[in-house]
């Protein structure tokens, strides 16, 4: 027992010895919803970006497009696609989204509308959940992160 201890104590101060602070930069566009929290739109590390949840705001005015599914989803992405281009990037970097879901039951709908901004490229890894609630009562929240060529 006293072996396995240095040993892992060991591995403890190499990895503490070799960390590597990384160079988180702020990605901010007004093309896109302003933050309504502590977080930002996006965080670029390197050539990774993560994109925050997205929910259907129009950016110009602040107001929440709920005049159905299909045009939210829509908003949604477009509010991506914004972030996407402020970091030099498009859906074709895009390798991961998160759908959030009010009712799973608009699933096809959204599967239709997201699928048109992926027409040109390699759809990304994706899970959709259902949740009970989401910021503002919206029907649905897409996050994403994004790898830079």
């Amino acid at each position: 027992m006293h072996d396995c201890r240095k040993l892992f104590t060991k591995r403890i101060k190499d990895v503490n010895c070799k960390k590597k602070y990384m160079k988180k930069k702020v990605i901010l566009t007004k093309k896109a919803p302003l933050p309504i929290g502590p977080y930002n739109q996006a965080i670029q590390v390197d050539n990774l970006l993560f994109i925050s949840g997205q929910i259907p705001l129009n950016p110009k005015n602040g107001k929440l497009i709920s005049s159905g599914i299909k045009k939210e989803t829509n908003k949604v992405m477009n509010n991506i696609q914004n972030i996407l281009e402020e970091a030099k990037m498009n859906f074709n970097n895009v390798v991961k989204t998160t759908i959030f879901l009010k009712d799973m039951n608009d699933f096809v709908e959204v599967n239709t509308e997201y699928a048109k901004f992926f027409e040109n490229c390699i759809p990304p890894a994706r899970e959709t959940v259902q949740v009970s609630q989401l910021p503002k009562n919206v029907n649905i929240e897409i996050s994403c992160i994004a790898i830079k060529d």
